[in-house]
């Protein structure tokens, strides 16, 4: 929220500099971040008016002005601005005036010159020279009235500040200066100017019928008819300034004295074309498929869970947030219906970003507007428009208020003793109810250790106590809250040994070259339908996206948005990680202080690889990542744990190049490369490969044990077999442990894969070459003992077995 320095010491004054001022207000929650001066400096500029404007002798788009400056003598000076005529008031630099610094940083001084012969003795300026607007199509025209001669900076009180302040959500009833002005005279004990709203006289009788058919959307409705206005007056200039500084540009004057009031007071209002309106209003939730065109130029199609105001002939306002074009102010306008109107925030909250627009109006009221003062809040508004934008044959009519369901005032309780452990410190009853009293929130003793407030309409915030222990903290001051260091005992939660940390994952796949990104939870519904094959996603509420609107019960969609976002740019290579929750429905997860009833919440560490195998250098032949590849990464994550891969399924993988990995005989995750029709989908010129783990799985580490190192050497015998190409490595290993004893069997590695290679057309294979669909594969044993050296015999035993086995699970046989 922005306003002006000015604006706000109009309704409370302390004796503080704009700093201090500002450090008040951050110090008590109302954090002010940003100061910035109205205006750059300048001096030497005063108003001026131009009594004779001719052409110039040589140049066609130059004017020589005699210009008053309230001084004893004309000065001359010459201008080349297109509005630059008899009449007006400007603002003039005089000789030895100093303009706003230009891009070097320094500040332009005006001198006597001559251009194109004739000499100037100053300059006429216009706003953006000043620096006070971006305006730089002519001079800036002041108004007639204003005094000659006088320094521009008093004149349009240039020397204010503006204020920013970030407010957090609980405190929307300081979205208004009047409101601002209210907590800093808590805070600082200044007096409060109080707010006073003239009735208007009432010239008529006529009123608006308006029907309230959803009091759960519309609580209170106020309105009156005022006939015979001037919508072609001009905004007075205090107005448009203050405005301006609000950060809302002057539109026209009615609209303009509904956004003044908006920022005074809090309250948004909106004002009709009374000779628009058919028949009457009614105030409801919308129907579907209505639409209505908006003040901004769009077209809206609504529901029913959009609040809007319509008359006979169709919409007319979308509730709370922005009026419709159908019924808008304009230069024709000469019966308004002011409306000033009180929505429930939760009736507001979140329907300007279903149609992809906020406005003022909208942010207020999803926070909560006080709806006592809906009526005085006319009556301030009929002031302004008899003011602007009267003429004698102007009248007002009554006031009408349709009161269903106003919120009932709320009670709450504060303990002292509560307070004081909340706190941090000792306070006492007393200051308890000067604070909260301060601040207008009506609060009595009860007791000699508690306090009651009855909330004021204007604080929507107040419903705990915790809520009055914040504003009793706030009115103490943080910077007077002590400063003591924690005294407890402290126990370190120590790792066990056979786990290791999620900061150990990351920093071993960094090791392996990935690098980590950090994705939202929230994804496309279509990828959990078609990455993950889940048709029953958990919906939000109210996603922060439109397309974001399911929660992710698998990693990999995230890494693919990561790899299409590095592929549009260029990147080669690709390789990225991520650790992360997924989520699922699941009725057997009960309520805890970790997990929420009927949902599950694990943990997954998912990578994806794409592009060459290494970096690129002279030594490593450059080849495209494959299965094996990641495989390798997937083992090396896993180590010293011996996991198991087998074929297996999965909605995104390949479903030949695609396996599970099991470990200690539970399936922890798959690894394998993207399914060609996702390819296809997104645009990928390679398949990536890629892997998703149960973190929980990867955390488990075997605690290392004390081996002695064997005294006997091992001996070691290579044996080559003839198998199907269907037989795996995982299965020959497994009858090759399997054959003989671990204590003799020290190791087993495969060395070799041998196929045939495949014969042309007429070329006939030699005699005990291999089959089309078979393959030679040659392992080699590592043998030995710890207590005693192997014999020929047991050497020859094991190799037997292993042979044995070999042919009789496998169907193996050895090569000739």
């Amino acid at each position: 929220m922005q306003f002006p320095e000015s604006w706000l010491r109009q309704y409370c004054n302390p004796p503080l500099s704009t700093q201090a001022l500002a450090d008040t207000l951050t110090m008590a929650g109302l954090e002010v971040e940003e100061l910035d001066p109205v205006a750059p400096p300048f001096t030497g500029i005063v108003v001026g008016e131009i009594k004779e404007a001719v052409q110039h002798p040589d140049a066609d788009r130059l004017r020589v002005c005699q210009v008053d400056v309230g001084g004893p003598e004309l000065l001359s000076i010459v201008c080349g601005a297109p509005n630059a005529r008899v009449g007006i008031r400007v603002p003039c630099a005089t000789v030895g005036a100093e303009l706003p610094p230009g891009p070097d940083g320094k500040p332009f001084k005006i001198k006597v010159g001559k251009l194109r012969g004739v000499p100037s003795f100053g300059m006429l300026c216009s706003a953006k020279e000043l620096g006070v607007d971006e305006d730089a199509s002519g001079l800036l025209e002041l108004p007639l009235d204003a005094p000659l001669g006088q320094n521009l900076r008093e004149y349009l009180n240039l020397d204010d500040t503006l204020f920013t302040l970030k407010l957090t959500p609980n405190l929307a009833h300081c979205l208004s200066v009047y409101g601002v002005a209210r907590e800093l005279s808590a805070l600082t004990g200044a007096p409060l100017t109080a707010l006073e709203f003239s009735h208007a006289s009432v010239g008529h009788q006529d009123s608006l019928p308006v029907e309230i058919q959803a009091p759960d959307l519309c609580g209170r409705f106020s309105g009156r008819i005022v006939r015979g206005v001037n919508t072609q007056v001009k905004t007075p200039q205090w107005m448009v300034d203050r405005l301006a500084r609000c950060g809302q540009r002057s539109v026209a004057p009615l609209v303009d004295i509904s956004n003044y009031v908006m920022f005074e007071l809090g309250q948004p209002t909106h004002i009709f074309d009374l000779d628009k309106i058919h028949g009457g209003l009614q105030v409801r939730w919308g129907q579907a498929g209505e639409q209505l065109k908006l003040l901004n130029g769009n077209t809206v199609t609504v529901d029913a869970q959009v609040g809007v105001i319509a008359d006979a002939n169709g919409l007319e306002s979308l509730a709370g947030i922005m009026g419709g074009d159908a019924t808008a102010v304009s230069d024709g306008t000469q019966n308004i219906y002011i409306e000033a109107a009180f929505w429930w925030p939760k009736a507001v909250a979140g329907r300007s970003r279903r149609f992809n627009f906020s406005t003022d109006a909208g942010h207020r009221f999803e926070r909560g507007v006080d709806p006592a003062h809906t009526v005085q809040v006319i009556e301030r508004i009929t002031e302004l428009v008899l003011q602007i934008c009267g003429t004698a044959d102007t009248t007002c009519g009554p006031i009408t208020d349709v009161q269903p369901n106003v919120p009932a005032p709320k009670q709450v309780q504060l303990r002292v003793a509560r307070a004081a452990k909340v706190i941090g410190m000792p306070v006492t009853q007393q200051q308890c109810l000067d604070a909260l009293n301060g601040l207008g929130l009506p609060a009595v003793a009860v007791g000699s250790e508690a306090v009651a407030v009855m909330a004021p309409t204007f604080r929507f915030d107040i419903n705990l106590e915790e809520d009055l222990i914040e504003e009793v903290a706030r009115m103490i001051g943080y910077e007077q809250l002590p400063t003591s260091k924690p005294l407890a005992p402290i126990a370190p939660k120590l790792l066990s040994e056979n786990r290791r940390s999620p900061f150990t994952v990351r920093h071993l796949l960094a090791g392996l070259g990935y690098q980590e990104t950090i994705n939202f939870s929230f994804v496309e519904e279509k990828w959990e339908q078609t990455l993950a094959a889940n048709k029953d996603p958990i919906r939000l509420l109210n996603p922060i996206a439109s397309h974001l609107s399911v929660m992710r019960s698998s990693l990999l969609g995230s890494l693919l948005q990561v790899l299409k976002f590095n592929l549009d740019r260029k990147a080669a290579r690709v390789r990225v990680f991520e650790l992360g929750r997924v989520f699922f429905k699941d009725a057997a997860v009960e309520e805890s202080d970790t997990t929420i009833k009927g949902f599950d919440q694990p943990m997954r560490v998912a990578g994806l690889a794409y592009g060459s195998n290494a970096p690129l250098q002279w030594g490593v032949q450059d080849g495209r990542v494959d299965f094996f590849d990641v495989k390798g990464d997937v083992q090396a994550l896993l180590a010293p744990l011996q996991a198991q891969f087998e074929p297996a399924e999965h909605p995104a993988m390949h479903p030949g190049r695609c396996a599970r990995v099991v470990l200690a005989g539970q399936e922890i995750g798959h690894v394998g490369e993207l399914h060609p029709q996702w390819c296809q989908q997104w645009d990928l010129p390679q398949a990536p490969v890629m892997f998703e783990l149960a973190l929980q799985a990867v955390l488990q580490r075997p605690v290392p044990q004390f081996t002695p190192v064997p005294k006997h050497q091992a001996v070691e015998r290579d044996i080559a077999v003839v198998v199907k190409e269907s037989v795996t490595h995982a299965q020959l290993m497994a009858a090759v442990h399997a054959a003989v004893p671990a204590q003799t069997l020290r190791s087993a590695v495969l060395f070799d894969v041998f196929r045939p290679k495949k014969l042309k057309p007429g070329e006939v294979a030699s005699a005990g070459a291999l089959a089309h669909d078979e393959k030679s594969l040659a392992v080699r044993l590592t043998l030995g003992r710890q207590a005693e050296a192997l014999t020929d015999a047991d050497i020859d035993a094991a190799m037997q077995a292993v042979i044995a086995a070999l042919a009789e699970q496998l169907g193996a046989k050895l090569r000739g």
